[in-house]
């Protein structure tokens, strides 16, 4: 199996890292890099990133002046040893043969650029349902107008040059902008798979608001096209609680 540049973009982030890093010095799958790109915090994030250098070799972490999740990844992948790379949130949760299952199902169909499902495991009915809902818009417009999730994307070195990586001017749907141009080039599809992603944006927004707030900049999207200009207010690292 190819080896896999990690790339984990933070801010204040102190809480939840621990435990990525925790997951990734166990998965089955060790040949990779893990690439922590910080947008100044201004908590512990770095330092407590750091203390996995021993279970996590191969281990650097960037802090960044300037704050933006575009920025964060773009810089991530300009430091990227490996051509496959992953796009990580800090606050996702993977199970132990992810890497494993996820390089072989990438081999198999081929892909350069795939997304992976939410798991609702262990969440409340409401959460369920609401990623239930949003999972199945995510499979179906993977196969005219592709969309994604950018708490866990792979994509390659090659695609990430080729179109230039995140653009940097959209705040809102960065993540959909992307895989949506790698898909001009290259087949774009989901693996049969899932990751932890965390309810907070949920428990804060509600499951109807934030359900709401991607329905409506989506159908913008696929309307008017990308919002470069902040047309929908959306805030890196809004949480009340960290």
């Amino acid at each position: 199996m190819e080896p896999v540049s990690i790339i984990v973009i933070t801010l204040n982030e102190e809480k939840r890292i621990g435990r990525l890093m925790e997951e990734l010095s166990v998965q089955t799958h060790q040949e990779f890099e893990v690439i922590v790109v910080d947008s100044n915090s201004e908590d512990n994030t770095r330092e407590v990133a750091q203390a996995y250098e021993s279970a996590l070799p191969n281990l650097t972490v960037h802090h960044m002046e300037t704050r933006g999740v575009s920025l964060g990844r773009n810089t991530g992948a300009s430091l990227a040893q490996y051509n496959r790379i992953l796009f990580l949130d800090a606050d996702v949760s993977l199970p132990r043969n992810f890497l494993a299952k996820a390089l072989y199902e990438l081999d198999e169909k081929k892909l350069e650029v795939a997304g992976v499902y939410m798991s609702s495991k262990g969440l409340p009915l409401v959460h369920k349902f609401g990623y239930g809902v949003f999972n199945a818009g995510l499979f179906a417009t993977q196969f005219f107008f592709p969309t994604a999730i950018g708490a866990c994307i792979f994509s390659t070195k090659r695609v990430q040059d080729e179109i230039g990586g995140f653009d940097e001017e959209i705040v809102l749907c960065e993540d959909c902008d992307y895989v949506k141009r790698a898909s001009k080039t290259w087949r774009f599809r989901f693996l049969n798979m899932t990751f932890g992603f965390d309810p907070r944006r949920l428990d804060q927004d509600g499951v109807v608001k934030t359900g709401s707030t991607y329905l409506k900049a989506n159908v913008r999207r696929f309307f008017k096209g990308e919002m470069r200009n902040n047309e929908m207010n959306y805030k890196f690292g809004h949480y009340k609680e960290q």
